[in-house]
C-alpha cells in the first residue's frame, strides 16, 4: 500500500470478494424510502460476466473442433478464445475499474453458500432485491465486444453456444431475468437461425446486436434477418459499449474521452445507417431499443439528421417522413442518465416522447450504474411518466406480466 501523501486511500474498499448485498446496502435504503416496492421496475440493461462459466458454455458449442481449441486456450491461458475483449493492451474493461477504487464486474468471487440454484442467479437475484427490481434484463460483458472477432465463425460459434447457456441454465430457472439472444450479423444464416430457435423460449424478450462492430446494419444480407425478428413481434435492441481500437478513439489519451464518446459512436452510426436507409419504412412493425448510451445525444441526431435530410431528400428516397419523426417512434435506455443540466434534461425527454419511449436500465454491476431514483428524482416528470419509464413501458414492449410471478 502506498504511503504517498499526495494518494488518498477510500475506504471501506469494494472489490470482487465483497458482497453484492454489503455493496448496495444504501441502494436497499433509497429504494424503501423512495417506496419502490409500489412500483414495477425493469432494469432493460445490467450485466453478468460469463467467463467465470465459459466451461459451461462450451458445452453448447456445436464445432467439436472450435469446442476443443476452446477448452485447451481455457485450460492454458483461463481466456475465452475468439472474444476479443478487454481490447489489446488492457484498454477496456481494465479501465473502467478506475484503478482499483471502484468495481467493474471483474469476475465476482464473493461467497454464495446454502442456495441450490446457479451462483450467477443468486448474484442476480440479490442485486434486483437490494435495488428494488423486479425483472431484469441481462447482458453478457465481454462479449459484446464480439463484433470485433477476427473470425466470424468463432462469433457466431460463441454467440449460439451462449444463447443456449443463458436460456436453459438462467431463464428457465428464474422467472424474474429476461434475456436477448445476442446475433452474430457476420453470419446472417446463424443469425436467422437464432431468431427461429430462440423466439418463445421462456425468458426471451428481444434480439441483440451489438454496436461495437463494422457491419453495415442496412446491407441487404440482413433483410430476412429483420423480417424473420418483425413476425415475432420482439424489439430489436443495439447495445453500444467502448473501444480504444477504433481509429478515431486512438487519438484520444484518456479513458474518460473513450467513454464519453465511444458509447454513443457507435450507436450514432448505425441509428443513421437504419434511418436514411429507410429500414423504419421497410419494417414498419419493427421495434428498435438503443442500449447504453445515455439519452443527450438523441436531439442532437434529429436536428442533425432532418437538416441534412431537407437539404437532399432524393438520398433517402425511402423515407416519408422527417428522421425525427421515425426516432421518436424508437426505444431508448436511460443509462447512463445525463442529468447535471435539469433544463437540457427536460428538453430531451420532450424530444424523445420518455413518458412512452425511454426505459429504465441500471446497468449494474459497472461503476457508473443508476438506481431507480435516478428516475424517480427528476422533478418535470409527472407520476405516470415515472412509472411508465421505471417498468411499464418495458411491460409493454416486452408483453411482461406484472407483479412477482413475471411470465
Amino acid at each position: 500500500m502506498t504511503t504517498d501523501p499526495r494518494v488518498k486511500t477510500l475506504t471501506p474498499q469494494f472489490d470482487r470478494f465483497t458482497d453484492t448485498r454489503e455493496m448496495l446496502d444504501h441502494a436497499r435504503q433509497q429504494s424503501v424510502e423512495f417506496g419502490l416496492d409500489d412500483y414495477f421496475v425493469v432494469d432493460v440493461d445490467s450485466h453478468r460476466e460469463p467467463n467465470a462459466h465459459w466451461r459451461e458454455v462450451l458445452e453448447f458449442m456445436e464445432n467439436p473442433v472450435m469446442r476443443s481449441n476452446s477448452l485447451a486456450t481455457l485450460d492454458a491461458r483461463g481466456t475465452m478464445m475468439y472474444v476479443p475483449y478487454p481490447a489489446p493492451g488492457g484498454s477496456g474493461v481494465s479501465s473502467q475499474s478506475m484503478f482499483g477504487r471502484v468495481p467493474h464486474q471483474d469476475p465476482q468471487a464473493e461467497a454464495v453458500e446454502g442456495v441450490t440454484r446457479h451462483r450467477d442467479i443468486e448474484l442476480s437475484r440479490r442485486a434486483m432485491d437490494a435495488i428494488g427490481i423486479d425483472v431484469q434484463v441481462i447482458f453478457p460483458t465481454s462479449l459484446l465486444g464480439l463484433g470485433m472477432s477476427p473470425l466470424a465463425e468463432g462469433e457466431a460459434q460463441a454467440a449460439y453456444a451462449y444463447n443456449r447457456w443463458m436460456i436453459e441454465a438462467f431463464c428457465a430457472e428464474e422467472p424474474r431475468i429476461k434475456f436477448m439472444p445476442y446475433l452474430p450479423l457476420r453470419s446472417p444464416e446463424m443469425a436467422l437461425r437464432i431468431v427461429r430457435e430462440f423466439a418463445g423460449r421462456p425468458g426471451v424478450v428481444g434480439f441483440l446486436v451489438t454496436s461495437i462492430r463494422y457491419s453495415p446494419v442496412h446491407d441487404n444480407q440482413f433483410m430476412r434477418l429483420y423480417a424473420e425478428i418483425e413476425e415475432t413481434g420482439l424489439p430489436l435492441a443495439f447495445h453500444a459499449g467502448p473501444t480504444w481500437d477504433d481509429d478515431w478513439m486512438k487519438t484520444m489519451n484518456r479513458f474518460i474521452s473513450v467513454h464519453a464518446l465511444s458509447f454513443v459512436h457507435c450507436n450514432m452510426v448505425h441509428l443513421t445507417n437504419w434511418i436514411i436507409n429507410g429500414l423504419p419504412e421497410r419494417f414498419p412493425r419493427l421495434k428498435v431499443v438503443w442500449v447504453e448510451s445515455g439519452v443527450a445525444w438523441v436531439p442532437f441526431m434529429m436536428q442533425r439528421l432532418d437538416h441534412e435530410y431537407l437539404k437532399r431528400t432524393s438520398e433517402a428516397p425511402l423515407l416519408t417522413r422527417l428522421p425525427s419523426e421515425y426516432m421518436r417512434e424508437m426505444y431508448y435506455t436511460s443509462q447512463p442518465m445525463e442529468c447535471d443540466d435539469h433544463d437540457l434534461l427536460e428538453a430531451t425527454m420532450n424530444a424523445i416522447n420518455a413518458e412512452t419511449q425511454l426505459l429504465y436500465a441500471s446497468d449494474w454491476p459497472h461503476w457508473d450504474f443508476d438506481l431507480p431514483s435516478s428516475i424517480l428524482g427528476i422533478r418535470f416528470l409527472d407520476a405516470k411518466a415515472k412509472r411508465n419509464i421505471l417498468g411499464l413501458n418495458a411491460a409493454r414492449l416486452f408483453n411482461l406480466a406484472e407483479g412477482p410471478g413475471v411470465a
